[in-house]
């Protein structure tokens, strides 16, 4: 196993996500404790010691599964991973009760890495937000050594990291991403990773695999990278172009059965970085597969002039591209959530003063309508 220096320590380049676990009867509701006790085996004898979960993980039942399995080894031995569930904003006038909670269902008396869960539109107002005082709390619980190292995990856009980064940047530690090859530019992960490196904030990336679709590729893009990389699995493209990225030091994977598990462990027992020909060809099997349900906003904002609604096209664009590419998922109804009515997609009144000025010739009144009903 690979190991990255982080201050003073040293983590696996592969972190066992918990959101995941292998299940029972294909419930999501009931994760099955033996099959994840031998995957914990299995990882820590490999050399995995990061563990990562999170209290609405597998309807709250990850922490308490996954920290069965790990009691059964030293608590010096590995380190354990929580977040504070801000996704939901009712969560945040009880950060004392829910993080002494999740200390006792995770049998432990501290948290090596705690996070501010999900960072983004929904909640950056309420995180900063002193009237709650998560942020003095977390600084506390540091100070008395229940939270060993403090960071935040991130499906916002750049101006909700830099604000919440203003805030409070001077204090975290580490950052987690979703970060794959496609979401380098889809989701604007480049320009995201630049904007830490200037608070020098190392990464953390989840979400490598973009929830597994990245796992297998259409047959055409495997034969373009079998010719540059025989004996590499698909999988293990997403690992190595991870593994390009200096700024990175875990990568996290929620695996689900033992085979993924020790497929993964096997591309990481290795560090073997793309070269730029394997970027440049990475690159373009991204931008042909987002292309395919995409529209070509390039963001100039002269729709923006012409909509006497006065939405903010570019952004609904972005939030299409990405919902009909993932084919649904919380990203777009999380940020659209913090909209006004008069601001959704339902707003669009067909007017087509937009699509006048486009260059792109997007039909845009067309794209409002269809992601109306795609939100409900």
């Amino acid at each position: 196993m690979i190991y990255n220096d982080f201050q003073n320590i040293k983590i696996s380049s592969l972190g066992f996500g918990a959101m995941r676990l292998p299940c029972e009867n294909g419930s999501d509701k009931k994760p099955d404790l033996n099959a994840v006790c031998d995957m914990v085996d299995e990882a820590i004898k490999s050399g995995v010691n990061y563990f990562d979960t999170a209290w609405g993980y597998h309807d709250g039942l990850s922490e308490i599964t996954l920290c069965k399995a790990l009691s059964r080894y030293s608590r010096e031995s590995y380190f354990l991973a929580d977040k504070f569930p801000g996704y939901d904003l009712a969560n945040m006038p009880k950060v004392k009760e829910i993080f002494n909670e999740q200390l006792k269902k995770c049998q432990t008396e501290y948290f090596d890495f705690y996070l501010f869960h999900n960072v983004c539109e929904k909640n950056i107002d309420a995180y900063l937000d002193p009237q709650y005082g998560i942020y003095d709390y977390f600084i506390k619980m540091k100070k008395e050594g229940k939270i060993k190292h403090l960071g935040f995990s991130n499906h916002g856009d750049e101006h909700t990291i830099s604000r919440f980064l203003e805030a409070y940047g001077k204090d975290m530690e580490f950052c987690q991403l979703q970060i794959n090859f496609i979401d380098w530019k889809f989701q604007h992960a480049d320009r995201k990773v630049q904007l830490l490196k200037k608070y020098n904030i190392p990464i953390w990336v989840m979400e490598p695999l973009r929830g597994g679709r990245l796992a297998s590729l259409p047959e055409k893009y495997e034969n373009i990278l079998k010719e540059l990389r025989p004996d590499e699995t698909v999988p293990a493209w997403s690992f190595r172009f991870l593994q390009s990225l200096p700024e990175v030091t875990v990568t996290l994977s929620g695996m689900s059965n033992m085979q993924q598990l020790k497929d993964n462990i096997k591309t990481m027992d290795t560090f073997a970085p793309l070269n730029e020909k394997e970027l440049d060809a990475l690159d373009k099997i991204a931008a042909e597969m987002t292309s395919v349900k995409s529209l070509p906003c390039t963001g100039c904002r002269y729709c923006t002039s012409h909509c006497p609604q006065e939405l903010d096209i570019p952004m609904l664009i972005s939030m299409y591209n990405e919902h009909s590419f993932s084919g649904g998922g919380f990203i777009a109804p999380f940020r659209l959530s913090t909209l006004p009515a008069d601001k959704l997609p339902s707003a669009c009144i067909g007017c087509r003063s937009c699509e006048a000025v486009c260059p792109q010739e997007i039909k845009i009144s067309e794209m409002m309508s269809s992601f109306a009903k795609m939100l409900g």
